[in-house]
């Protein structure tokens, strides 16, 4: 029989034969495995890279299962979006979309740049506003998927996909929004958004050096906050100015951080007597740097100066470790209350659970935040922003589906990550009917195509026109002319070269946990524009 003999006896057609049932063999091996497996986790538009699906997709993708639901929904939207522009049902008119790319990470570890419950609640916010916006009238809106790393890393082939998808003349990209943190990779990449000309959303961005030609920001920035905190402690001083004291992340590469220390320094160094009375930790977010939230020294001297205001220049996810460290010192016998005064933008939820306040009780001290959001807004109170109610219609239907805890809305990000989308699709919108206001057929206040195609609505808007219309000033001394209504408050912007695209009118509550006693309202702070009567539009 073949291939009976040893092998020492072999001649060429018994190995050729060998050989050949080798490779097909492998080959074999090779596509059954593939076959198998299908495009991976990361689903055929994303690259696995450092353990992270990387890219850009309008399909959902393997991820935390506590992400998957909003993900899942998310594609189904894009699904449906793509469909009704090319096949509509019962032969319907076919209704042009375009694209808004929402990057950010979409994985977490212990010191990653989000952790998984920001991640969730950024995307169901997005996702409000994508169904918010496709539920009008003109073009409606794909929301890209476009993770770039867990530590914001991964960004270069990202924006690279990005920039061919803005010069796809069916459906193009015309700008990106969920820039989530104050970093270096985030530097570098709106840098190369702006480059690619493409306009760009940081909803939660709060750094004042993070700019870029074409990046706009919704969240006040660090000056603005520290304002509203100063017009805070002239309403409510403290007792002794000399009894302040600031406590510091020594991360370099942390340029939220180290922005919010300098301007605290500016602002209050020398009237609360920051030198000598300060103390540094090294932060949880970032790469390893030794053993992060060692509040040790900085609880002692706060302790031994008797101060009453103390300056928290760090991230939200390392002060419950301080308050800790705080109430293990005890109240140390002051004579009032320690107010630990802090920015961003809201209330993040381990700040108010039983045990932080718990802490804060045992340490007599109240946390003191300047806000993007007030998490009172969420409940009807404080005077919460006219346009607030649409975005709750839909988070409330999302939240029957997705089952969201009770504090999803405190620390903001919902809002403001519904806003940096609707600001994207505002400026669509606009420039949508003004390009197409002479179509015949009335096209543009339908948005639906006048010949069941579609038309050629979508060759004539590109991320350039979006762009041109953002840099409108929107900020009159009048009133307000095509102001974001978001869902943390109505604001604008004023112009190419002014303000570095950071948002005018953006209101700042200051945010007291737990919540004091008000005997009167004190005025709202309001960025670029403090809190005169008739600065801002209502």
């Amino acid at each position: 029989m073949l291939f009976r003999r040893h092998p020492r006896e072999w001649g060429p057609i018994e190995w050729a034969g060998v050989l050949g049932l080798a490779v097909v063999a492998g080959v074999v091996a090779v596509l059954l495995t593939l076959q198998a497996r299908g495009p991976g986790r990361c689903g055929e538009d994303l690259a696995e890279l450092g353990g992270d699906c990387v890219g850009v997709t309008e399909h959902a993708f393997d991820a935390d299962p506590r992400l998957k639901g909003l993900i899942e929904a998310i594609a189904d939207e894009n699904a449906r979006v793509r469909e009704d522009a090319e096949s509509p049902a019962n032969h319907g008119a076919r209704i042009p979309y375009v694209r808004v790319a929402l990057m950010m990470p979409f994985s977490a570890d212990e010191s990653s740049a989000m952790t998984t419950e920001m991640i969730r609640r950024g995307l169901a916010g997005a996702l409000a506003a994508q169904q918010e916006a496709n539920s009008a009238s003109g073009p409606h809106y794909q929301l890209l998927l476009a993770p770039d790393g867990r530590n914001l890393d991964r960004w270069e082939p990202v924006v690279e996909r990005l920039g061919e998808l803005a010069a796809d003349k069916t459906a193009p990209l015309v700008g990106v929004t969920g820039i989530p943190s104050s970093t270096p990779e985030t530097r570098e990449t709106i840098a190369a958004l702006s480059k690619a000309g493409i306009p760009t959303v940081g909803p939660v961005i709060t750094a004042a050096d993070m700019n870029a030609e074409r990046f706009f920001k919704t969240s006040p920035n660090n000056e603005q906050f520290v304002g509203a905190l100063k017009q805070y402690l002239t309403e409510k001083p403290s007792r002794s100015r000399t009894r302040g004291f600031l406590v510091w992340d020594n991360r370099s590469e942390d340029v939220y951080s180290q922005n919010l220390r300098e301007v605290f320094e500016k602002e209050f160094g020398r009237a609360y007597g920051f030198k000598g009375h300060n103390s540094n930790f090294t932060g949880s977010s970032g790469t390893d740097k030794g053993i992060p939230q060692r509040f040790t020294d900085a609880a002692q001297k706060i302790c031994a100066t008797r101060a009453d205001t103390v300056f928290f220049a760090g991230r939200d996810q390392d002060l419950p470790a301080f308050v800790k460290r705080l109430a293990q010192e005890g109240d140390c016998e002051r004579s009032a209350r320690l107010r630990l005064l802090k920015v961003g933008i809201g209330l993040e939820p381990t700040l108010t659970t039983g045990e932080t306040t718990r802490w804060l009780k045992e340490a007599g001290a109240t946390i003191v935040a300047a806000s993007s959001v007030d998490p009172a807004w969420t409940a009807g109170k404080n005077d919460p922003p006219p346009a607030l109610g649409r975005f709750m219609d839909r988070y409330r239907a999302l939240d029957k589906e997705h089952g969201f805890d009770k504090d999803f809305l405190a620390d903001g990000y919902a809002l403001m990550y519904h806003d940096g989308f609707t600001l994207l699709a505002d400026a669509v919108d606009r420039t949508y009917s003004e390009l197409n206001e002479d179509r015949p057929g009335g096209e543009a206040a339908d948005g639906k195509g006048g010949d069941g195609e579609g038309g050629d609505v979508p060759l004539r808007l590109t991320k350039n026109d979006v762009y041109n219309t953002l840099i409108i000033p929107s900020i009159t001394a009048t009133g307000c002319s095509n102001c974001l209504r978001g869902a943390a408050g109505a604001y604008g912007f004023e112009g190419p070269g002014v303000n570095d695209q950071w948002a005018v009118c953006k209101p700042v509550p200051v945010v007291e946990f737990p919540a004091g006693r008000q005997d009167r309202d004190p005025p709202l702070y309001r960025t670029f524009r403090g809190a005169g009567k008739g600065t801002c539009p209502a």
